[in-house]
């Protein structure tokens, strides 16, 4: 199982006009539902005269998490079409709102579609697309004399070391990219009394 995934580096904007009316796309890194939530609420609050603010995110280093929200636009019209361009560019952790200004023409049903497509891609293609690792934080316990042993396997496995208690029994507690998990685990394990734990 691959422990990276395809993310976006920072907020990045995108546009589309048809028949009068204005889609403002906005892509924004988001790592849990309530950083969504405040997003959100920010853009309905600075664009409050708009008709419509639409949205599609995904979360979870597995995409495991998403929602589309069409904020009053025909059901499936404008959050499926933005959903479908995070998908179609394997990203997550993202959110991308688009902000419609009406501009007094109806669009229909595959207007509307397209509109909040190409506004969604405009954001996502003006983004700078950024590859994450998922890190894992562990605990390892050992007697101080060992501690040569334990700095040489987490320097050898790229560990990144967050806090080290250095008393009789030391403590380190230190990240891992999660594919390297049970490999450190095992090789402490060897030089400790105590095995490593996950956090």
């Amino acid at each position: 199982m691959s422990d990276t995934y395809l993310s976006i580096a920072k907020l990045s904007t995108g546009i589309y006009k048809s028949k009068g009316s204005k889609f403002l796309a906005f892509a924004i890194p988001v790592s849990d539902e309530d950083s969504i939530k405040m997003q959100v609420t920010l853009l309905k609050k600075k664009y409050h005269d708009a008709r419509h603010h639409c949205y599609a995110y995904i979360i979870g280093y597995q995409a495991e998490q998403f929602r589309v929200n069409d904020d009053g636009e025909p059901s499936g019209t404008a959050g499926r079409p933005i959903h479908g361009e995070l998908r179609s560019r394997n990203l997550t952790n993202v959110l991308v709102v688009v902000v419609r200004y009406f501009g007094g023409t109806l669009l229909g049903t595959s207007g509307l579609i397209k509109a909040y497509k190409e506004a969604a891609a405009d954001a996502l293609n003006n983004a700078e697309i950024v590859q994450q690792t998922v890190m894992t934080e562990l605990l390892v316990q050992f007697l101080y004399e060992k501690t040569g042993d334990v700095m040489k396997i987490l320097k050898e496995c790229n560990a990144g070391i967050v806090e080290h208690r250095a008393d009789n029994l030391s403590v380190i507690r230190f990240n891992i990219r999660q594919s390297q998990t049970d490999n450190v685990l095992y090789r402490l394990s060897e030089v400790c009394e105590n095995k490593g734990d996950r956090m």
